[in-house]
């Protein structure tokens, strides 16, 4: 990942804000998580940010290994 200065992540964190209020304004409240991701990442690729979504990270919770997170 690249790094970047603070103009460029204020106008990366203005569009990220930007495109989670359209997707509230859009659906409202009240739907699962995954509608609103699923419309999330549609959005921030509209406005042509790379987004990577649906990958699973190692889970572990009060020490036991739970399998892997989505």
């Amino acid at each position: 990942m690249a790094l970047v200065g603070d103009d460029e992540l204020n106008r990366i964190t203005g569009l990220i804000c930007q495109a989670a209020i359209s997707v509230h304004r859009g659906l409202g409240p009240g739907l699962l998580e995954s509608a609103y991701l699923a419309c999330l990442v549609h959005e921030l690729r509209v406005l042509e940010l790379k987004v990577e979504a649906d990958f699973s990270l190692p889970l572990k919770y009060k020490g036991i290994q739970l399998g892997r997170g989505y």
